[in-house]
């Protein structure tokens, strides 16, 4: 069965799409799966607003890529439901398909076939015909920025190139969600920015709506507006990256939002290091201290002034400060103090 063209997609769905225009483009409703007796997906619940990335963020075996299979129609749940832009997926998986654009940690490549063809060939999968099909190939090449390339062989591009081409290939339909696993896995730093940059272009000017999952979470916290964090197929937390950070330094007793991690460096061993906690934990505003070999790193809130109060008192008090610096607090903060390390 052919799949239907653009103009013919959208004459069937526009009613659908106009009463579902205030929901949430990518919700998932209590989704669990099973093989035997592993649970792989445990009433997996979220959603995604229009124009956000949202990271899916687990160990290997959580039951990231169970869940996106699923939203992906590529897989049936054993209960609860997925809505892609209003459209069920255990229902109604074909308008879900259309809607949708699904790139996996890895993807097939034909043999033969330079980048246009490979591209033009999902094009044609989806329907689209004439001007329509040329307009789409061209919007991809141009934004992808593969058209100087446009005829080389797909089994000749470097792993950067071809995840260019995995991400047009999912793009050629113009579809409103996106689902990306593991995009970034293999790309040297150039290309994983580069990637990065794309994907905040799809959200913040395109108003797609992406659902991502990565093992790196520092990039992830570049890119994300929001997380959700699943261990042994149960999503633990999921809100604004803010948020969730925000509830770690709560959990901690660490309440204002410009918390920061201090890392103090000492000369002396493992007495310095000591004697320092020791202070520090006598000073107002610092609090979850932790000693590590040559260094102490605890919380502190205070405006920048005060912590250059804290320096020059740490040195008054004639302890050997070697290096004193801060960051932030990140997802990867959250990832570690939400999980528990289980493995199913």
């Amino acid at each position: 069965m052919s799949v239907a063209g653009p103009t013919e997609a959208a004459a069937e769905t526009a009613g659908e799409t106009a009463a579902s225009s205030d929901r949430p483009p990518l919700e998932v409703r209590g989704l669990t799966r099973k093989f035997g007796k592993l649970v792989a997906a445990n009433t997996v619940s979220f959603s995604v607003g229009r124009g956000e990335v949202m990271g899916f963020v687990g160990p290997n075996g959580a039951g990231k890529t169970t869940t996106m299979r699923i939203v992906a129609t590529l897989d049936l749940p054993d209960a609860g439901d997925a809505f892609v832009c209003g459209h069920s997926v255990v229902d109604h998986p074909d308008r879900v398909r259309r809607q949708l654009g699904f790139m996996p940690d890895a993807f097939g490549k034909y043999p033969n076939m330079d980048v246009t063809e490979y591209l033009d060939f999902f094009a044609r999968a989806y329907g689209l015909k004439g001007a329509d099909r040329r307009d789409a190939l061209d919007r991809v090449l141009v934004f992808t920025e593969l058209r100087k390339i446009a005829r080389k062989p797909i089994d000749k591009l470097s792993k950067g190139m071809s995840q260019r081409l995995g991400l047009g290939r999912i793009l050629v339909h113009d579809p409103q969600v996106l689902i990306l696993d593991e995009p970034a896995a293999g790309l040297d730093p150039r290309a994983r920015v580069e990637l990065r940059e794309l994907i905040r272009l799809l959200a913040d000017e395109m108003g797609k709506t992406v659902l991502i999952s990565s093992h790196i979470l520092t990039e992830l916290t570049e890119i994300c507006d929001a997380a959700a964090i699943i261990e042994a197929g149960r999503i633990l937390a999921h809100g604004h990256v803010d948020d969730l950070v925000q509830k770690v330094r709560e959990g901690r007793g660490t309440t204002k939002s410009t918390a920061s991690v201090i890392t103090v460096r000492l000369a002396g061993g493992e007495d310095a290091v000591e004697a320092a906690a020791r202070w520090l934990a006598e000073q107002p505003h610092v609090s979850a201290i932790e000693r590590a070999p040559g260094r102490v790193e605890f919380h502190y809130d205070p405006e920048e002034s005060r912590r250059a109060d804290l320096l020059a008192a740490m040195l008054a008090a004639g302890h050997r400060v070697a290096d004193f610096h801060g960051r932030t607090e990140t997802l990867e903060d959250a990832f570690m103090a939400i999980t528990e390390g289980i493995v199913q």
